[in-house]
């Protein structure tokens, strides 16, 4: 049994308020960590508000400095951290070292911008009111920042804020997902190690009670929230003045046009459809193939979705294991079969086996059933036919949902009639709506959020502009 100290204002604590971690493929507890009350909670606020200043008149060489360190010691322990994040999560230990390597690379990106936060002259001579006049526009540091990072990618996630955060010179109380928040405190020890400021970052499992005070406290000047939409569009109704980045849902859809190339096509789709389980928010849900070459697809799928390697999570060779926890298992059992009495077809999978989900291929659906309108986050596709392109883009469309679409395609009108015309925060041709770097803008429409991520545009969020006219 390991036991992981909470980091409070620059300080490893322990609390009454123990948490039990579990491994959601052996099912065993093999970890614990502890619950910050309101208590450890405005210490930690207390605490960042005393470096806040602190932190505004930090140097640029110094953050980059810090951002760096973080970056190499993460590099330098990837393989305990990967084997940690997937005790704790079930990822495959082959996607949980690549999210170690993302982690280390978003510090590099925030090192980078942190060299380069923006700044501007503009001339106000427009109006003769503004004549002999101009403005220097600079960028401050917004102020306090709260953080809530999801379980899919505990560590990914969380450093897509805190980064950012250290960066633009704001202190951030973070809190993780409480079935995963090992990755995030090993994270902590590293940040300790630096010269950041003690209090400029706080990693705080907290329950749902606590938590919401991350939403209400108005000493909180940004919300950066990564999660359901239910959740999420509650608590920006909750964050009163602060400003809110939402980082929600989606059913994420795929077109596959006569043109493309089945070959680079179909195992890029098969790991987008299936990669830890389907738990990602631009998990490909939704496949359109043109009628063409619909049953050549579909079958080509089908085989390759039955040579998965299934297994132990840290078995090198696993290629999909166990879910996140036996209940959204038997979510995803209760809406494929909720769709099948509705009509649909399963053509490959759809059995359940305790927290494990058969990676399931269905067709014959509508927009009427979960397994298509909702997001499923588990390891089920459907695939449809369609005529038209423009039907297809109506086909993606077709959902409260928008966060990345891939279509693939070698035509160049239908590239442009895509990006033009595809409701969603991101169009990815000729590769998955998977697809994501971490300096590029990511995020949705629709339900699916509010804001960007990618380092420079959530700094730009975590920033005011203020402007000097002489």
């Amino acid at each position: 049994m390991h036991n992981y100290q909470i980091y409070v204002g620059g300080s490893f604590i322990e609390t009454p308020h123990k948490l039990s971690v579990t491994n959601p493929f052996t099912g065993l507890v093999f970890a614990e960590t502890y619950l910050a009350s309101e208590k450890e909670l405005d210490s930690a606020i207390t605490k960042a508000e005393s470096v806040k200043e602190e932190l505004k008149k930090l140097p640029a060489y110094k953050r980059y400095e810090i951002l760096i360190q973080i970056a190499e010691e993460i590099k330098k322990d990837r393989e305990r951290l990967a084997e940690l994040l997937c005790s704790e999560s079930a990822k495959p230990i082959r996607y949980a070292l690549a999210e170690i390597d993302r982690a280390a690379q978003t510090f590099i990106v925030a090192a980078e911008e942190s060299k380069r936060l923006p700044k501007e002259y503009i001339s106000l001579d427009w109006t003769p009111a503004g004549e002999g006049k101009e403005g220097l526009v600079k960028y401050f540091p917004i102020g306090l920042i709260s953080g809530i990072s999801p379980f899919n990618f505990p560590l990914n996630l969380a450093v897509h804020k805190i980064a950012p955060a250290i960066a633009s010179g704001c202190p951030i109380i973070l809190k993780p997902a409480s079935s995963t928040p090992l990755s995030t405190l090993e994270l902590a020890k590293i940040i300790d190690r630096t010269s950041l400021p003690k209090g400029a970052v706080s990693i705080l499992p907290m329950n749902r009670k606590t938590g919401n005070l991350l939403v209400t406290d108005e000493r909180f000047k940004l919300l950066s929230f990564t999660g359901s939409p239910v959740v999420g569009w509650e608590m920006k109704k909750n964050a009163g003045k602060k400003k809110t980045i939402l980082e929600l849902g989606g059913n994420a859809a795929v077109i596959i046009t006569e043109s493309a190339d089945l070959q680079v096509a179909l195992p890029k789709c098969i790991v987008a459809g299936f990669a830890y389980s389907g738990q990602i928010c631009i998990h490909a849900q939704r496949f359109y193939v043109h009628e063409t070459i619909f049953e050549q697809f579909t079958e080509q799928f089908i085989i390759s979705t039955k040579k998965l390697k299934q297994g132990d999570p840290a078995d090198k060779e696993t290629e999909i294991s166990h879910m996140i926890d036996a209940e959204n298992a038997k979510r995803v059992e209760l809406w494929i079969n909720e769709a099948v009495r509705e009509g649909a077809k399963i053509l490959s999978g759809g059995t359940r086996n305790g927290s494990f989900f058969e990676p399931s291929v269905l067709t014959n659906t509508s927009t009427k059933m979960k397994v298509c309108s909702e997001e499923i986050f588990g390891p089920v596709v459907i695939i449809e036919k369609y005529h038209s392109f423009t039907e297809a883009i109506s086909k993606v469309n077709d959902s409260g949902f928008g966060l990345q679409a891939g279509v693939f395609t070698n035509n160049s009108k239908e590239i442009e009639q895509a990006f033009n015309e595809i409701e969603t925060g991101g169009v990815i041709i000729n590769d998955v709506p998977t697809f994501r770097v971490d300096h590029m803008p990511y995020g949705g429409v629709k339900d699916s959020g509010l804001g960007r991520e990618g380092v420079k545009y959530t700094i730009l969020d975590m920033m005011e502009a203020r402007i000097l006219v002489k």
